[in-house]
């Protein structure tokens, strides 16, 4: 019987991810609900708002004939909530749209254009920034005199800078990006490329803005209106309800009240919907990039799965305890209701002085693996749901609290990252940043943190180390940036040396340089190295052991030597072919056909099965165990002993 094929997953509608923002279902509610009621107005059994009975005034709430009661006039108070309701949303979305079509044409066009144009648009644009924004919607008010259309035309007027700033600050980011290029050598027009190019990919800033600014808009309408500058006697809107019930506060409370209970449920209701509409159109928000962050990787107890440590091999220096030992990793990232498990099952032992090395293509589960050590892969979406991790024998890093993980890292145990530029922190000198690092670890003071952190610049080789203390990290060179990130990683000593990746960006010649150094300076620190890259070559010259990932698990792992001569695992195999080999040009290289799966949908079987030139029906019919396969070697493979990637 053939296996159903799984149906391919379709990214979620917009209103299946707004339904899981609880908040945001509960403003769109409160928001449908009163301006259904509000659109109903004309047809709803309700007295004519205007009708005054001055024998019924200030009559309570629950009245026979009022069910909010009457005002001083007599007027029904529902019937003027209703109706006052349907104008101050009409003003308020109306004043809405003018103020972001303007300011968005003005950021557009400002940043499109550039030179005295922008110039010119944004001192103006500063210009009505200069007053406190209600203190200028008051005086054109009172410039045109008091009416409706002259209070939306002050707030359509205040707000248009706050359009123009966020629109032409995104603008910036992408008038120098390589499509706009590619847009003005296929011959577009300026309003072309403004309307087809920029125009959709800040269309999410706007929507966001206007979102957010329309519960404001309805406060300000309200707040003219309140003061006598909106609305009109007889016409009704929330802010002139207010004003007329606030002379009456004391002996008829309900006719401010409930207008003023009104405006506060309306404003917090749009604004959760602001925040539903920011999550869906701001795509990092999708996977919970930006929201809720927290100190370390979330963890599940419940699932966790501690068992034995594993064995990987023996260490370089004897049969001592390792330093590190991390057995049955799963690390899963959950966006929405997609559960992708990055890393699954992954074991991994390092004892002092050693050096493994981690391989395998992209979106193998390297860096996931090496983030979970010290608990950095961004929560959420990711959480660590089963495993240990075991440092120094005793110390399980998944369960030791937040602040003990925190005297770990960057002191016994450091992480050299992938990109220095953003590793850094552009707005403070280099010296004073592997101070900082040094400080926090070992409680100099600063003349002693400063003296050592040259003292580090010094020994990763970096000339004038004093004067480049001082630098910030744009005026070094690449280069120079990763000796930076290496001597803070450095500084304090670590036990274990987590390298992520860190010479991919960089020249060969300063690759080669880079890598002799963080050799040199672990033989003579005896710390432990834990490199990840995608170069085998580099594998070769600087690491003892290999582990070779592949779909988030391990493939294949054990003395390098051993590895790359017989590789027991058809990938492996498949990865040593793809590398030239110098004095061999008729040598072919043979790329891996096919992709890895995705890690939401992986295979009932071998992960690999698919892309496996030596597949048989078994690969396909159970998850595959990592068994030993030779001495100190073990590969994820039924047919490693078979000698076909040999």
């Amino acid at each position: 019987m053939m296996e159903r094929p799984a149906c391919p997953w379709r990214r979620p509608s917009i209103w299946v991810r707004l339904s899981r923002n609880h908040l945001a279902v509960l403003g769109s509610t409160i928001v449908a609900a009163i301006v259904l009621v509000a659109l109903l107005a004309p047809w709803l059994p309700l007295v004519d708002p205007n009708l005054t009975a001055p024998a019924d005034r200030l009559q309570p709430p629950l009245s026979p004939t009022a069910l909010l009661g009457t005002d001083q006039l007599g007027r029904d108070v529902l019937s003027r909530l209703i109706w006052g309701t349907r104008v101050s949303l009409a003003v308020g979305l109306s004043a809405t749209l003018i103020a972001a079509v303007a300011g968005s044409g003005i950021g557009l066009v400002a940043a499109y254009v550039g030179g005295p144009v922008d110039q010119a648009l944004m001192r103006g644009i500063d210009m009505l920034m200069a007053f406190p924004y209600l203190l200028l919607a008051l005086a054109i008010v009172a410039a045109l005199g008091p009416s409706l259309m002259n209070a939306l035309l002050a707030i359509s007027v205040v707000n248009i800078p706050f359009f123009a700033r966020a629109v032409r600050g995104a603008t910036l980011s992408l008038v120098r990006r390589e499509f706009i290029d590619a847009a003005r050598l296929a011959g577009y027009s300026r309003f072309r490329i403004l309307t087809s190019e920029l125009l959709p990919n800040v269309m999410p800033v706007i929507v966001i803005t206007m979102s957010t600014t329309v519960g404001w808009m309805i406060l300000e309408t309200a707040g003219l209106s309140f003061l006598g500058l909106g609305a009109q006697p007889p016409q009704a809107d929330l802010g002139s309800m207010l004003g007329d019930g606030r002379r009456i506060v004391v002996t008829a409370p309900h006719v401010a009240a409930v207008p003023g209970v009104l405006i506060l449920v309306l404003v917090i209701g749009i604004n959760l919907v602001g925040d539903g509409l920011r999550d869906i159109l701001d795509p990092r928000l999708k996977a919970g990039a930006l929201s809720r962050p927290v100190a370390r990787t979330a963890t599940m107890p419940a699932q966790r799965r501690p068992g034995a440590l594993p064995s990987t091999g023996p260490s370089e220096h004897g049969s001592s305890p390792p330093l590190l030992a991390m057995h049955g990793l799963d690390t899963q990232f959950e966006i929405g209701r997609e559960v992708y498990r990055a890393a699954s099952g992954v074991d991994l032992t390092l004892g002092r002085g050693d050096s493994l090395g981690v391989v395998g293509e992209s979106g193998s589960g390297k860096s996931v693996t090496a983030l979970s050590v010290l608990g950095l892969v961004p929560t959420p979406p990711g959480r660590i749901t089963g495993g240990s991790i075991r440092f120094d024998g005793t110390i399980d890093l998944l369960d030791v609290p937040l602040s003990g993980l925190q005297d770990l890292r960057g002191g016994r145990i450091a992480y050299i990252f992938q990109d220095p530029l953003t590793t850094l922190n552009p707005l403070m000198p280099v010296g004073e940043q592997v101070a900082e690092t040094v400080q926090r670890h070992q409680g100099l003071s600063n003349r002693g943190a400063w003296a050592q952190a040259v003292e580090w610049l010094d020994r990763v080789g970096l000339r004038a180390p004093a004067e480049k203390a001082r630098a910030f990290p744009h005026e070094l060179s690449g280069g120079q940036r990763q000796r930076v990130v290496i001597a803070m990683a450095l500084a304090n000593r670590p036990d274990v040396l987590i390298a992520d990746e860190p010479t991919t960006a960089l020249d060969v010649t300063t690759q080669a340089r880079i890598l002799d150094l963080v050799n040199d300076l672990r033989r003579q620190s005896g710390a432990a190295l834990l490199f990840i890259t995608h170069d085998l070559g580099v594998i070769a010259t600087l690491c003892t052991r290999v582990l070779v990932m592949y779909a988030g698990q391990v493939v294949e792992s054990g003395p390098v030597a051993a590895v790359f001569a017989t590789p027991r695992h058809p990938y492996t195999r498949g990865l040593l072919a793809c590398v030239p080999v110098l004095g061999q040009p008729e040598r072919a290289l043979d790329a891996i056909p096919g992709l890895p799966p995705p890690v939401n949908r992986l295979p009932r079987g071998c992960a690999f099965a698919d892309r496996c030139p030596s597949v048989v029906a078994a690969c396909r019919q159970a998850p595959v165990p990592l068994r030993p396969v030779g001495p100190a070697r073990t590969a994820r493979c039924l047919r490693a002993e078979d000698g076909l990637h040999g």
